[in-house]
């Protein structure tokens, strides 16, 4: 009885150090299978970590949706690493530097080296950064094995459940910024405005920026939301964040708005405005029912422009808006040569004209660029 007792206490011994070694041990149970034994008969534990690691296998879905997304990646860079050169062309072309090169510069860029006639906006040249062109797509949302990545994948919005909880995330710092403002005596309520554009964005663009389907409940949710953040006392410390949610409804017909007529003493409607043609300025008056009067620097243009193709250039604007001998124009220019005078005379007199048309001839005269 000792004996058994004692060979008992050396197999529990035994299994003790082998588990607190850490190795992963279970023992074999199935019917038929060898169990090993050692020499007081207790059976010896089994380690499961030299059995070889089975290979997780990829759904063809999956490898379908890596083959798309690197190829479409790829197709991304090239079209990047090609939109970068454009820029850097275009910008020595203007005799800009690169680094410095905005999209507005490359608009205008465009419209002064390759100008067009067509009336549909987009059927003009442009060069816009890829992101504005190509439709964005998501990243894989599961790994290999179909986990998703997000904690938030089985809400279905992920970005969009993620964005609230980034402003609920904000709002609370804003609270603890308060308190901390309480306590050192220095809060005073001060509501700053800093809002720009005139309304929050559509559930069209918010679905465009976060990459997922949404719809007008989601935007009542993300409104409600995001003025709660707006209106805290110490909201404008985020207005950076707050304003990327923001949209100007000004269109670009708007935005061609010319001001309105003024009128003199006589009653008549005159307009002025400047221009700038290389490195010369000019400053030009056209004044209503008029006779065909045309005067630069005090004298009849003629006799300051004695080639035809300098009068030309100053006559267009005219000649296109059907205001030739109908209005008087009184300008004055300075700096450069005559081919700059003339253009920056043109350019002054078109955009004085722009009081004088409808909006349809004000979308002709930008499409013909007679003030470019």
């Amino acid at each position: 009885m000792a004996l058994q007792k004692s060979a008992l206490n050396r197999s529990l011994f035994k299994v003790k150090n082998l588990l607190s070694s850490g190795i992963n041990t279970s023992w074999a149970s199935n019917e038929g299978s060898t169990v090993e034994k050692d020499s007081f008969g207790s059976p010896v534990p089994y380690d499961t970590s030299l059995e070889p690691k089975k290979e997780q296998k990829i759904s063809k879905a999956m490898e379908a949706y890596l083959e798309r997304a690197r190829k479409y990646n790829a197709f991304y860079k090239e079209q990047l690493a090609d939109f970068e050169i454009g820029k850097r062309h275009l910008a020595n072309m203007m005799g800009q530097d690169p680094e410095f090169f905005t999209q507005k510069d490359i608009d205008e860029a465009i419209e002064y080296l390759f100008p067009s006639g067509l009336f549909e906006p987009r059927a003009r040249p442009m060069m816009k950064h890829p992101d504005k062109i190509f439709p964005r797509r998501k990243e894989a949302e599961f790994d290999e094995s179909g986990r998703p990545f997000h904690p938030l994948f089985y809400t279905v919005q992920p970005n969009f459940y993620q964005t609230l909880s980034d402003m609920v995330a904000k709002l609370r710092a804003l609270d603890v910024h308060e308190d901390k403002m309480i306590r050192e005596g220095k809060h005073f309520v001060d509501k700053k405005e800093f809002l720009i554009g005139e309304d929050w964005i559509t559930a069209e663009k918010l679905s465009m920026m976060l990459v997922e389907k949404l719809n007008d409940f989601h935007r009542a949710q993300f409104v409600k939301t995001i003025e709660r953040l707006t209106n805290h006392n110490y909201g404008y410390l985020e207005k950076d964040y707050i304003n990327g949610f923001r949209r100007v409804v000004a269109s670009q017909s708007e935005a061609l708005e010319a001001p309105d007529l003024m009128y003199n003493s006589e009653g008549r409607p005159f307009m002025t405005s400047d221009g700038r043609r290389k490195s010369c300025w000019s400053k030009a008056t056209v004044v209503g029912n008029g006779v065909g009067k045309y005067v630069i620097n005090g004298v009849d243009f003629r006799d300051v422009f004695p080639r035809q193709q300098d009068r030309e250039q100053l006559l267009f604007p005219l000649q296109f808006t059907g205001f030739m001998n109908k209005v008087d124009v009184d300008a004055s220019v300075d700096g450069g040569g005559p081919t700059g005078q003339a253009g920056a005379v043109r350019v002054a007199v078109s955009r004085a004209l722009r009081s004088f048309v409808g909006k349809d001839m004000l979308e002709q005269m930008r499409i013909g660029k007679i003030h470019a």
